[in-house]
């Protein structure tokens, strides 16, 4: 059991680190790309609500200006 867990403490197996790694740039990537959707998310919801808003402005029953 002792040779077991030296060799466990002895050192990382480099495959290992690397796909540690490669997950680690992934989650990385996902997280930008959650960021730049969320972004992009917001100004659509923010130009739909703006053409809602203009839809509702009826501008063939608008009074006319005073001059």
């Amino acid at each position: 059991m002792a040779k077991a867990l030296l060799g466990y403490v002895g050192g990382s197996d480099p495959r290992l680190l690397a796909e540690m790694r490669r997950l680690q740039q992934r989650v990385q990537d996902l997280e930008s790309e959650l960021v730049r959707i969320q972004t992009e998310n917001e100004a659509l919801t923010a130009a739909a609500s703006h053409d809602r808003i203009m839809e509702s402005v009826d501008a063939h029953q608008a009074e006319p200006a005073l001059t």
